[in-house]
C-alpha cells in the first residue's frame, strides 16, 4: 500500500467539486482567449492566467487526493475544450486541450509524490515541471509553422508561467492554512 493509499482524503461536497471544476474550466477558457493577444514579441496575456490552473489542481490534490484532482482536471478539460472550440480557433483549442491534460496529469502525479515534504515543495516542483511540458506541447501545436514570433512568445510565456507559479505559492499556503483551520473548528478541537 502506498502512502497515498494509506492517507484518508475527505470527499468533496457537490458544491466544492462544482467550484473546483468551474474554476479549472474558467482558467483554461480565459487562457485560450488571452493567448491570442500578444503584449509584445515575448509575451501573450494567457501566460498570466494559466498558472492558476495548477493552483486549483494542487489545492484539490492536497485536500481531496490525486483521484479527485484527476477528476477535476478531466471535467475541466472537457468543459474548457468544448467552450474553447466556440470561442478560439480549433488549432488553439486542440493544442490547449492536449497540453492542459498532459501537464495537469503530470502536475497531479508529481505533487502527489512530493506531498509529504515541506508545504511549498510539492506545488512548486509540480508546477515548474508541468509548465515546461505545457509550454512545449501547446506552443508546438498551436503556432508552429505560423507567422509571428511564436518561439519568443513560448519562451516569454514560460518565464511568466514560472514566475506566476511561484507567486501562487502565497494563495496556496493561505488556502491550505484556512482549510486546516476550518477542519479543526468543525471537529471541535
Amino acid at each position: 500500500m502506498t502512502m497515498v493509499q494509506a492517507m484518508h482524503f475527505n470527499r468533496p461536497t457537490t458544491g466544492q467539486l462544482a467550484v473546483a471544476t468551474l474554476a479549472m474550466a474558467a482558467v483554461v477558457l480565459a487562457s485560450n482567449i488571452l493567448v491570442q493577444f500578444a503584449i509584445n514579441d515575448w509575451l501573450t496575456w494567457g501566460a498570466f492566467t494559466y498558472p492558476v490552473a495548477y493552483l486549483v489542481s494542487d489545492l484539490v490534490n492536497r485536500r481531496f487526493g490525486p483521484g479527485m484532482a484527476r477528476r477535476v482536471a478531466w471535467v475541466g478539460f472537457a468543459v474548457a475544450v468544448a467552450v474553447s472550440l466556440l470561442l478560439a480557433p480549433a488549432r488553439i483549442a486542440a493544442a490547449s486541450g492536449l497540453a492542459f491534460i498532459a501537464s495537469q496529469l503530470l502536475d497531479i502525479r508529481v505533487f502527489d509524490k512530493l506531498r509529504q515534504g515541506l508545504w511549498w515543495r510539492a506545488p512548486l516542483v509540480a508546477t515548474v515541471i508541468a509548465a515546461v511540458l505545457d509550454s512545449i506541447v501547446f506552443w508546438g501545436i498551436a503556432f508552429a509553422g505560423t507567422d509571428g514570433p511564436w518561439i519568443t512568445w513560448a519562451l516569454g510565456d514560460l518565464g511568466v508561467k514560472l514566475g506566476v507559479g511561484v507567486l501562487m505559492l502565497l494563495p496556496f499556503r493561505l488556502l491550505i492554512g484556512r482549510q486546516a483551520a476550518l477542519r479543526t473548528s468543525a471537529s471541535g478541537h
